[in-house]
């Protein structure tokens, strides 16, 4: 028996083509590596304003329209910070008075804490429901914002997108934080007034910056909100949507970020776009809770079904099956970052299944936890 888990080597034919399970950063397909370094000369190094790099933010900007059918009237958007700016973008720019919040796990509460901390705004209403399930909004007077996680990172559960009833007449804009979910669960636009995310997750590319799909409802009120009251020009979703239009953000862009982007989201549409990376996701997913049910030293950590997330799977291990001890015999062995989200303080693995990443190579990582686990003994 190995002297400690760093020890344990896993057979070959047992290990995943490649080891990449992290849930953002995530997994970077070889092909586009690839055209990195065929960017070498240009468009990398060259000007943000020329038109090398405005048309790899157009293919980005486009690409994403074709991906999502985004509805006549809904634009694309996009500017640095990534998913945490965008919070504030939303807080100067879309919240009149006072927002209310889904709040199951670590990303939901954040935007909540933004707006709550907001000396212009009303005291935010929040929504809470225990790590593992989902909070859903509700109908409620003088709310002009309602905002939640299609998917909690940090948990592993997924939200419904669909609009508080009533929420909609009565003037109120529907927020969805998509950052783990876009590109890998299906979603109805439509539903929503913002849906924002961050490319280091489906999208395989590096994070500092943020894409927002908006409604005409969304920039409009952007637009009154940002004629009454001060706002950063880095954070004004007016300013962005400005220089979105001209294919180009406010502020220099990471241009290998774009890059990488635009390759990814031309490689799902290629493939057959939102239903075949759904499809991929599903199936990967299927067989991480499959099997977890079926060992008696690990059960899924959202116990309701229909709450569990097809990019991000939390499974919980048994005391006696120390999370610690396992990352680290996997690691040894090439298979990195299935660890739980650190705030979660669980023992328990979080394996993303983001579609770059292949349902067979998720059937191997299960296959490699169950060797490290008897090595262990």
């Amino acid at each position: 028996m190995a002297t400690t888990p760093a020890d344990i080597r896993i057979p070959t034919d047992l290990l995943p083509a490649d080891g990449r399970f992290g849930a953002g950063p995530s997994k970077v397909r070889d092909a586009q590596v690839s055209a990195l370094a065929a960017a070498a000369r240009t468009p990398l190094g060259t000007s943000h304003r020329q038109e090398p790099v405005r048309s790899l933010v157009r293919r980005v900007r486009t690409g994403l329209a074709d991906l999502f059918s985004l509805p006549d009237g809904y634009e694309v958007a996009l500017g640095n910070g990534g998913s945490t700016a965008f919070w504030d973008v939303a807080t100067f720019c879309l919240v009149r008075s006072r927002a209310q919040h889904a709040a199951f796990g670590e990303f939901g509460a954040k935007f909540a804490t933004a707006t709550s901390r907001a000396p212009f705004l009303e005291t935010s209403t929040v929504v809470e429901a225990p790590a593992g399930t989902v909070a859903h909004c509700r109908p409620e007077d003088g709310v002009d914002v309602y905002a939640f996680p299609h998917n909690e990172t940090s948990t592993g559960a997924v939200s419904p997108v669909e609009r508080v009833a009533g929420s909609q007449a009565a003037g109120a804009l529907t927020v969805v934080d998509g950052t783990s979910a876009a590109g890998g669960l299906g979603v109805d636009v439509a539903q929503t007034d913002a849906y924002y995310f961050a490319p280091q997750k489906s999208f395989g590319s590096d994070g500092g910056l943020w894409l927002a799909l908006l409604s005409p409802d969304a920039v409009e009120r952007a637009a009154q909100l940002e004629a009454e009251r001060w706002v950063p020009e880095f954070l004004s979703l007016t300013t962005a949507l400005t220089n979105s239009r001209q294919d180009q953000t406010l502020n220099t862009p990471a241009i290998a970020t774009l890059l990488l982007m635009a390759e990814q989201i031309e490689w799902m549409l290629e493939q057959g776009g939102l239903e075949w990376t759904t499809a991929r996701t599903a199936a990967s997913a299927a067989h991480l809770y499959g099997w977890a049910e079926s060992r008696p030293w690990a059960t899924p950590f959202v116990t309701d079904p229909a709450e569990r997330s097809n990019v991000v799977g939390t499974v919980d291990l048994d005391d006696a099956v120390p999370a610690a001890d396992v990352l680290a015999a996997l690691r040894a062995n090439g298979v990195v970052d299935a660890f739980a989200y650190r705030k979660l303080g669980r023992n328990q693995l979080r394996v993303a299944m983001f579609p770059a990443i292949e349902p067979d190579d998720v059937a191997a990582l299960t296959a490699c936890v169950d060797f490290v686990v008897e090595q262990l003994g």
